[in-house]
């Protein structure tokens, strides 16, 4: 049984339909402080209105915390002196420190502490991953993931555009371009990096450009708000060959609009990447090259609460850890570090 903090646009569209999907995990009790969506959108799941409330039921075993990110060390360090085990959407917390110290919390308290980053359930991740296993592209020299938007307009009233620990676009978006990364390469030597807003008016950072340096390997992260035109999802270079993909993985979309089964059985299709955005490999042949379409690997969210679930009931290693979470954050601060000093930083485990 499973407890979720937090009804905003996390918990309505990656967490709440994720968890109903998952076999052998139930939504029992949704804690929202004041609106009642929670209760119009699932009239037979419990509503909270405070945390002492939704923790007053022992039947729950699992809390997940979907919350503006301030909010993620504090609720997370209750949940596990409750002896609840944890999932805490990314950012994990807005600095190291805290992240460490969750972690210790979790290992005295012998808890499940893992990080929502589910955008290793992305098909065009996926995809890319098996990719590079394959060998196909030869030694990987270049790296580049792009996740842009176009949304000119500012939201002065939304929490991630208002100056303050954990805003702006590096700890929105930039966790998910961060663990890809690190997930498939590991930490990196070092982080130069460019972190500045472009619209008229923004408080906050709307756009960024990570460099990660690895032995024979540029790892480059990108992210804009005023970005119209599209750039690659993906970008590598191999000594035998290159791989582009354009179009991001479809699931957000549909999760976002409420296009979702109510029930665990999402069919066949769930996750799968249209034709026309299939990435395309160019390899060389003879003394020109050749070009060809690769198939999009299917993308599924609920694979990380399956690991969960299975972490919890059976011992498996969970997929996304606490450290995994812990070094993203390490990744942000040295970034910010990089922009804010206009110069490269190795990397290193703590200041």
């Amino acid at each position: 049984r499973v407890g979720l903090i937090g009804f905003g646009l996390a918990g309505q569209a990656f967490h709440a339909p994720t968890i109903r999907g998952t076999v052998g995990l139930e939504l029992a009790c949704i804690l929202e402080r004041s609106r009642s969506l929670a209760q119009q959108k699932y009239p037979g799941v419990c509503v909270a209105r405070t945390l002492e409330e939704l923790l007053a039921d022992e039947t729950i075993r699992l809390v997940v915390v979907a919350t503006p990110n301030t909010s993620h060390f504090d609720l997370a360090r209750q949940c596990m002196m409750a002896g609840r085990d944890v999932v805490v959407d990314k950012p994990f917390t807005t600095t190291t420190q805290e992240a460490r110290e969750l972690i210790h919390i979790a290992e005295r308290q012998k808890r499940l502490l893992a990080v929502y980053h589910n955008r290793r359930w992305d098909g065009d991740f996926a995809t890319v991953k098996k990719l590079i296993a394959s060998g196909t592209l030869g030694r990987l020299v270049a790296y580049e993931s792009h996740y842009d938007r176009f949304r000119p307009q500012l939201r002065p009233s939304a929490w991630r555009e208002q100056p303050g620990p954990g805003s702006g676009i590096l700890y929105d978006l930039g966790p998910h371009l961060i663990d890809q990364a690190t997930t498939l390469f590991g930490v990196p030597k070092s982080v130069t990096a460019d972190v500045f807003a472009q619209r008229d008016g923004a408080q906050v950072d709307d756009a960024f450009d990570l460099r990660f340096e690895y032995p024979g390997l540029r790892a480059t992260l990108r992210s804009s708000m005023l970005a119209l035109a599209a750039r690659p999802r993906f970008l590598l270079h191999g000594m035998q060959g290159s791989f582009v993909k354009y179009g991001m993985d479809p699931q957000e979309e549909f999760l976002r609009r409420g296009e979702f089964p109510s029930s665990t059985d999402w069919g066949p299709h769930w996750g799968e990447d249209p034709e026309e955005q299939w990435g395309l490999l160019s390899v060389p042949e003879g003394n020109s090259s050749a070009t060809k379409k690769v198939h999009t690997e299917r993308g599924d969210y609920r694979g990380f609460y399956a690991n969960v679930r299975d972490a919890i009931a059976r011992g498996e290693p969970p997929a996304v850890t606490a450290k995994d979470g812990l070094r993203t954050i390490r990744a942000i601060e040295l970034a910010l570090e990089s922009s804010r000093e206009r110069c490269t930083v190795p990397w290193s485990e703590s200041d």
